[in-house]
């Protein structure tokens, strides 16, 4: 060992991690970018002479390994709740009287801009990044550690790991938001425009398709930044007692917090800061959607505690939509999976909450028709949410006379088929569609259909242009070595020739995601199919009622519509589906690829006893055989596992009230769904009521969160 080039390796590593830090954390950047690539190149060059000196945690790692197989579900020890919103200044002092009542007094608090970013958290284990998690659905979310290591302004040890690791906490999770800055946003898209890729809609969705490749070469192409907003489970220093001084302390073991953040001794000054950064938001280099409030004492915290949605001690004031005025230059009809064209608008670029906007929704026919947009018009472009962009309305006064009427196409843009109108929608009729095929794959392999890992739209692209992938049951059999010869997502956006490929081991890694799904069961295929008037909810419906396909595609249009929530023409759409041609087709090709068509969720005759009630534990059991819905929210169950409690009772669990409903269970801050039930005369129970109902038999494993 050449102790030359262990100090130098040594010193190469702190020089780089203190630029990091300079950069991101404390925004007074140390060296230009190309000594900052310059210094790195020399200590990769060390590290390859002197493998001896490996480190995980060296600026070296950062660049990109191979690709990953896939994604893995890691449970969050401390759920990763959401944060209730307010739109209004008299709400939020609302909510804060809420607070002051709770704890007894006025409470101080923190004021923290909300970046339009992907939630994560971030878990150190002696000082060393151990871990990186999605929110997901707030229980169970993906981990991404392989990404999330080579985003420079992650630390992957905490600063002060090398001279004081006693003094940072055994156990760090840290949650917070990696997002792309508007510059780095700008300048994908200026790639992706110079090899003519379709421009990426907005920098959130950029980030979460960053995050969410198995190439961690694409991550490490862009510059992703973070910010820390809080914390899960630690083991920390029991002197940081708020949230004031855990931001301080991040800060000092190098993780970015946003320095915009505020400490407020009252309400005022909080109404203060949010009308302050109204003023300022728009110029920030990075998307933000509100500004998060929050009691900033860690035991009145835990005081107030949680409903099953999210902590009572914190809220999102939302901003109004900002709003842009740009020209619409053209409109063209892209295909959905069930045969759906949808108008898209093309537009002059206009800036609207921190990025550039060229494309927007307009819905369908109908609504180009109510609001009388034309080709030429002046429009006003709003971000729904501040993330999707669609156009509210023409500018009725700046009009010349040029504009011309929006015409409904008469053939598919895709394979030229006749089309057809339902209502305000238009569909393409031809099954054979390639550009519905490649969307209904896309939905196929979803996490909520049949769950096939490891397919994303750019390797289904390739797998449907190759002739790889012509129908469903493809998937399931992909040619390996076919497949694994595949260019990579990166390579394919990088537009420069390269050797590699999507590889064997993540072809092993989709064949092996796609075995599972095949014993998935009938709701999750009949989901999966993309029949209209079919949604999750529906599917559930049909799995209860027949034992599997054959079962079901046997059904008359009469049986459907005798169903909970199946009216007339749901129940002949259907049934008129399932009888065609193509499906069945399809269905025999699954089933010649090993797709079990066994309902998961049927209750077979016996079970119900005579005419259909049934007999045995459920007999007599107020919840059993109701239609259920759910409003509001609720301080001991989450919304989902309260349905799947509710359904594994029996129970037909809908997200609308109408003349079918038996029961609205309305918890805090009910809405109009309330309101219609009271109108229909509905039974309206409270928490209490079902809590006292599933207490003669809750199935085991189905107990609330309290």
């Amino acid at each position: 060992m050449d102790p030359h080039a262990a100090s130098r390796v040594a010193d190469l590593r702190d020089l780089l991690d203190r630029a990091n830090t300079a950069y991101y954390v404390d925004a007074q950047p140390l060296m230009a970018d190309s000594e900052y690539d310059r210094l790195l190149a020399e200590l990769v060059a060390l590290e390859l002479q002197w493998p001896q000196l490996a480190d995980a945690t060296s600026p070296t790692q950062r660049v990109g390994g191979t690709p990953i197989i896939g994604f893995t579900q890691v449970s969050h020890r401390i759920p990763m709740q959401s944060i209730d919103n307010t739109y209004e200044i008299g709400d939020f002092l609302a909510w804060y009287r809420r607070c002051e009542k709770a704890i007894g007094h006025q409470p101080t608090l923190v004021a923290d801009p909300k970046i339009d970013g992907v939630a994560v958290s971030l878990r150190y284990e002696r000082g060393r990044l151990t871990c990186a998690v999605t929110r997901g659905d707030g229980a169970v979310g993906d981990d991404i550690t392989a990404n999330v290591r080579v985003i420079r302004a992650i630390p992957l040890k905490l600063r002060g790991l090398d001279q004081r690791p006693t003094s940072l906490p055994a156990l760090l999770e840290v949650r917070g938001e990696i997002y792309m800055p508007s510059a780095e946003f700008d300048r994908v898209n200026a790639q992706r425009t110079e090899r003519g890729e379709p421009l990426l809609a907005n920098a959130r969705n950029a980030t979460a398709g960053t995050l969410k490749s198995l190439d961690p070469a694409v991550a490490a192409s862009r510059r992703l930044a973070f910010v820390a907003h809080g914390r899960g489970e630690w083991d920390g220093n029991p002197r940081v007692t708020n949230h004031w001084d855990f931001l301080a302390a991040l800060r000092e073991w190098g993780i970015p917090v946003n320095t915009l953040a505020q400490r407020c001794a009252s309400a005022d000054e909080a109404v203060a800061a949010i009308g302050a950064f109204a003023q300022i938001r728009t110029t920030l280099p990075f998307g933000v959607d509100g500004m998060v409030v929050r009691v900033n004492d860690f035991a009145q915290q835990d005081l107030m505690g949680t409903t099953g949605k999210s902590p009572r001690w914190i809220v999102a004031f939302k901003y109004p939509a900002e709003r842009g005025c740009t020209t619409l230059r053209l409109v063209e009809w892209q295909v959905g999976k069930g045969g759906t064209l949808t108008p898209r608008a093309t537009m002059d670029p206009v800036q609207i909450s921190g990025s550039t906007v060229s494309h927007a929704t307009l819905h369908n026919l109908e609504e180009i028709t109510r609001k009388d947009i034309r080709i030429g018009d002046q429009v006003w472009i709003e971000k729904a949410g501040e993330v999707i962009p669609q156009v509210i309305g023409p500018v009725i006064a700046t009009r010349t006379g040029s504009e011309r009427a929006i015409e409904p196409p008469v053939h598919c843009p895709s394979c030229g088929g006749e089309v057809v109108r339902e209502g305000p929608k238009l569909f393409c009729t031809n099954a054979a569609c390639p550009g519905q095929f490649r969307e209904r794959v896309r939905w196929f392999v979803g996490r909520d259909q049949m769950n096939i890992d490891g397919l994303g739209e750019r390797l289904i692209d390739q797998l449907v242009d190759a002739g790889i992938v012509r129908q469903f049951a493809d998937l399931f059999r992909l040619p390996r070595d076919q497949t694994a010869n595949l260019q990579t997502e990166a390579v394919l956006k990088s537009g420069k020739p390269s050797q590699r490929r999507v590889g064997e081991k993540t072809v092993d890694a989709i064949l092996k995601s796609a075995d599972g799904a095949r014993s998935l069961g009938l709701a999750r295929l009949l989901c999966a199919l993309g029949i209209r008037h079919l949604g999750s909810a529906a599917a559930k419906t049909l799995a209860r009622h027949f034992s599997d396909m054959r079962a079901l595609m046997a059904a008359t249009p009469a049986e459907l519509e005798a169903l909970p929530d199946f009216g007339e023409i749901t129940a002949q759409s259907i049934a008129h589906d399932l009888a065609l041609p193509a499906l069945r087709t399809t269905l025999a090709q699954l089933e010649s690829v090993g797709v079990d068509f066994t309902s998961r969720e049927y209750r077979s005759l016996e079970s119900r006893g005579v005419g259909g009630a049934e007999s045995g534990p459920s007999a007599g059991d107020l919840l059993h055989g109701k239609t259920v819905v759910l409003t509001g929210t609720f301080d001991g169950y989450e919304r989902r596992v309260l349905t799947a409690i509710l359904e594994a009772r029996g129970c037909k669990v809908t997200s609308s009230v109408s003349a079918k409903t038996d029961i609205l269970v309305a918890g805090a801050e009910a809405g109009s769904k309330l309101q219609r039930a009271h109108e229909l005369g509905i039974a309206i129970w409270d928490e209490q009521r079902v809590r006292d109902a599933l207490a003669t038999g809750t199935p085991a494993g189905s107990t609330p969160t309290e």
